[in-house]
């Protein structure tokens, strides 16, 4: 059978022992998993000498491996490389540290690179796009059952090929608790939860309590006799609304765990998860994720925390900073007060709860497009997207066109060598000229392009590139003012490759907008073309980051000396024509005209 699909989320599971990967999808209201037992993990070794030699002695000491040798690009030189598959990630993870102690390897690469996102980034499975599938339909798979659960499960027997790479339209649910808490801040094992706000962008406007407001009539509140009742209420609109979204604020921290909490002590099931399986908290970095299968949930205060520079990041100076509108509030120690007096100061806190979940979508509504997007560039589930630094979601982009261009991707520091780059000494930074004082009319502004993805492209500043000691033909490099780090002209070095390529895109995606007289596909445009600047715009700050795995500080220093070095020819240039700076910022500089007294 064939069937038309869009991917929401990807695990794996183990299955008759072998790892089986799981792709949560839907098709319009069906809900689909995708069941592929084709695919196995592996690293790459580097042997010490003859290939032949480190495939003997890998033979001799591992079982049930597959073992060849591979011709690859490190750092674009071409190199003998052992590749070693495995029957089952655990496996892999087991005696990675057994290989990189045999005597015929001298290093093992791409050994932490997580089962799943290896399989999207082979495949090219990008999550959120359509996709077709090929396979067979089956009544279950493991402890799946396709009747009970209300899906369909579908046992590939092709690859995934791309239908449309256009992002699809989502039913996004934002959802908020409140809490009675007279005790300051709220404890799970004693303190209720009193209302349920949710709102969606299919139209749903709805707070549950066990009480109502002063005006039953005009109301937006759910009743319902108690806290266990009100979870159960909640729990029935994801499943009934077939909820592909679910946004909060601070609900990875908050929301979620003291939903699951309440849910335990009152034995409500939060079996939401298109598997069937209940909330699950997972690690993401140095923290814990609420993790739902086949929906995705989305905790914006994250998101907002690395898109946004502010003082602080309540939803109310957030959404103040969006869209210039104060939202209701009311202070957190005084909900109980408010719940408890009744009255005119409940039907306030009815408002407040309603307006934190509305105001919630509103946000998601804004910020989501331009994660979607980003989700379709770097490849990785939106989950872990909204959940990465835009650091990591730029290494995980190059970790994918690494595959593509036959690269062998670099490891990640650690020990020792993460030190030795902790520490190194700062970069200077871009030119900055401190702004004149006084009131300035009649400016003109002057401004780079994307300087520093600019200079990278064409410096061609890329650790393969970079070449230290004498050299014998200078003409062949790009020599970084101040420090002297010579760079080769040719062959192309992978980074810039990558970031021309990005970059030509958005200018296509720009043309595109202009010429475009449809305002939602300009809209549609615009978001696409901005994921790309920040994606690109991320590019040169990674160099100098102590984790990443292209990391180099001789790279950094270049790039911004020579952003120091443009800027200030330019402002210089402009004097010749009578423009004098008042003030510079890395890429960019504002200056008043001056005229000469002939003129």
């Amino acid at each position: 059978m064939e069937r038309n699909v869009v991917i929401l989320d990807v695990d794996y599971v183990t299955h008759d022992d072998k790892p089986v990967v799981r792709l949560f999808a839907k098709d319009g209201e069906d809900n689909v998993i995708l069941i592929d037992d084709s695919f196995q993990p592996y690293l790459y070794v580097l042997p010490v000498g003859f290939p032949e030699d480190c495939i003997n002695e890998i033979n001799e000491e591992l079982d049930d491996v597959i073992v060849e040798e591979v011709v690859k690009k490190d750092f674009q030189v071409e190199t003998d490389f052992i590749k070693v598959t495995f029957k089952h990630p655990q496996i892999l993870a087991k005696n990675r540290d057994l290989l990189r102690g045999l005597s015929e390897v001298a290093e093992i690469r791409e050994f932490d690179i997580p089962f799943y996102r290896r399989y999207l980034i082979n495949n090219n499975v990008v999550p959120m796009t359509e996709v077709k599938a090929v396979g067979q339909s089956i009544p279950s798979f493991g402890n799946l059952e396709a009747d009970e659960l209300g899906i369909e499960i579908i046992k590939l027997e092709e690859p995934l090929t791309l239908v449309k790479d256009n992002l699809q339209d989502f039913r996004i649910l934002s959802f908020d608790l409140e809490v009675r808490n007279p005790h300051g801040m709220p404890n799970s094992e004693e303190d209720e939860i009193i209302m349920i706000g949710v709102a969606s962008n299919f139209g749903l406007r709805q707070v549950i309590s066990t009480k109502n407001k002063t005006n039953p009539k005009e109301s937006f509140v759910c009743q319902v006799s108690s806290e266990k009742e009100m979870i159960e209420t909640f729990v029935d609109i994801i499943r009934d609304n077939n909820v592909d979204i679910i946004v909060g604020y601070n609900s990875d921290n908050f929301d979620f765990p003291y939903l699951k909490d309440r849910a335990r002590i009152l034995g409500v099931d939060l079996d939401i998860g298109m598997d069937g399986s209940s909330i699950k908290f997972i690690r993401r970095g140095y923290a814990n994720a609420a993790n739902i299968k086949g929906i995705i949930h989305v905790d914006l205060y994250l998101v907002m925390r690395r898109y946004m520079t502010l003082d602080r990041y309540t939803l109310e100076r957030v959404y103040l900073e969006l869209f210039g509108v104060e939202k209701i509030d009311v202070p957190g120690e005084r909900i109980w007060e408010f719940w408890d007096n009744g009255g005119e100061e409940l039907d306030n806190l009815f408002d407040y709860s309603l307006d934190d979940v509305v105001a919630t979508l509103e946000i998601a509504e804004q910020t989501l497009p331009l994660n979607l997007e980003l989700t379709r560039i770097v490849g990785q589930p939106l989950f872990d997207l909204s959940r990465m630094a835009t650091g990591q979601q730029a290494e995980w982009f190059l970790v994918k066109e690494a595959y593509w261009d036959d690269e062998v991707v670099p490891n990640k520091p650690g020990g020792a060598n993460f030190a030795v780059r902790q520490a190194e000494e700062d970069n200077e930074g871009g030119y900055v000229k401190e702004p004149e004082k006084g009131l300035h009319e009649n400016l003109v502004q002057f401004d780079f392009r994307s300087l520093y993805p600019s200079i990278i492209i064409s410096k061609n500043i890329s650790p393969d590139v970079i070449e230290f000691g004498e050299v014998e033909n200078i003409g062949d490099y790009n020599i970084a003012p101040e420090h002297d780090f010579k760079f080769k002209k040719e062959p192309k070095g992978f980074i810039p490759s990558v970031i021309a390529k990005i970059l030509n895109e958005r200018f296509k995606i720009k043309k595109q907008m202009k010429a475009s007289t449809d305002e939602t596909e300009k809209k549609s445009l615009d978001v696409q073309q901005q994921a790309i600047k920040r994606l690109a715009n991320t590019m040169y700050g990674i160099y100098g980051f102590p984790r990443f795995r292209w990391y180099s500080f001789e790279c950094a220093k270049a790039i911004t000396a020579w952003g120091r070095q443009y800027i200030k020819k330019s402002i210089k240039e402009a004097e010749n024509f009578g423009f004098y700076a008042i003030y510079a910022d890395t890429d960019g500089f504002y200056a008043k005209y001056k005229k000469s007294n002939e003129e």
